[in-house]
């Protein structure tokens, strides 16, 4: 390990399988269905029994589905889902109930003592709002006191991202961004489940490793773009100054042993401090 703070154990107490503490992963996934994402829970449930695991969950396009079955219209400004009230209700139902639950569910069949909780619980995630993105927390950080508590009672969290602003007001938090920074507040690892491999170089191949200043060079030269650039901003976010975090991870969760090979094999691209 670096020389960076060391995360708390969470002691895996009460669990089916589970060991004793390790170094804490947050696992994002995306908000696919659960069919599609059968052998990431499997692997998650395994790494449990190693070690202290929270999940957080996205679901925007689910989400845009939704909206656009209640005829509530979605817009976006630079990739980010402005939210104002009435699509405010709609992420509260279809984030912090439908999928969550169904995660919760799935992780609980499979033998984990698997805990719905939302970002906004013993105000968990906080920050203040994205100028022009109304209901929406830019730049969010966390208190893990929860998720800490969560952890050595034995539990896997799973992770509604929203969060409340300063006036108290929930709002809607981009999931790669609430991974980062629970990321940052636990310690350990982040791995950041896409549909891709990681970043690739101008040579089209994957690049295995990235410091933050290899990153925003390629960043500034065009090399990463799109919405990769975001995923990367969330990773480097994760390990940034006060972080407890070690090591980001951006993988593709659609592979068998997704969450293995990123921990463990190499696989996506890995950024570190130092």
């Amino acid at each position: 390990m670096s020389d960076r703070a060391r995360s708390p154990g969470a002691t895996a107490a009460g669990s089916p399988g589970a060991t004793a503490a390790g170094s804490p992963v947050v696992v994002k996934l995306g908000g696919t269905t659960i069919v599609e994402q059968q052998d990431v829970l499997r692997e998650i449930v395994e790494e449990r029994r190693r070690r202290p695991v929270v999940v957080v969950h996205g679901g925007g396009k689910r989400l845009t589905e939704w909206l656009e079955q209640l005829g509530v219209a979605s817009r976006f400004e630079a990739g980010r889902r402005v939210t104002d009230a009435a699509t405010l209700e709609v992420f509260l139902a279809v984030m912090g109930g439908v999928i969550n639950a169904e995660l919760t569910a799935e992780l609980l069949g499979l033998g984990a003592d698997a805990v719905g909780v939302r970002g906004i619980d013993g105000r968990t995630i906080r920050g203040t709002r994205a100028e022009g993105l109304g209901l929406v927390i830019a730049e969010p950080v966390a208190d893990a006191s929860l998720l800490l508590a969560l952890l050595a009672a034995g539990r896997l969290p799973v992770l509604t991202p929203m969060g409340l602003d300063p006036e108290g007001r929930i709002c809607n938090v981009n999931a790669d961004d609430a991974s980062a920074a629970v990321s940052a507040a636990l310690g350990g690892e982040l791995v950041l489940m896409t549909d891709t491999d990681g970043v690739r170089g101008t040579d089209g191949q994957r690049i295995e490793q990235l410091s933050p200043e290899e990153a925003e060079r390629l960043i500034a030269e065009g090399i990463i773009a799109g919405g990769m650039v975001p995923k990367v901003r969330s990773a480097l976010r994760a390990l940034g100054p006060g972080s407890r975090a070690e090591r980001a991870v951006i993988a593709d969760g659609r592979t068998m042993s997704a969450l293995h090979g990123a921990l463990h094999e190499g696989s996506g691209t890995g950024f570190r401090i130092g």
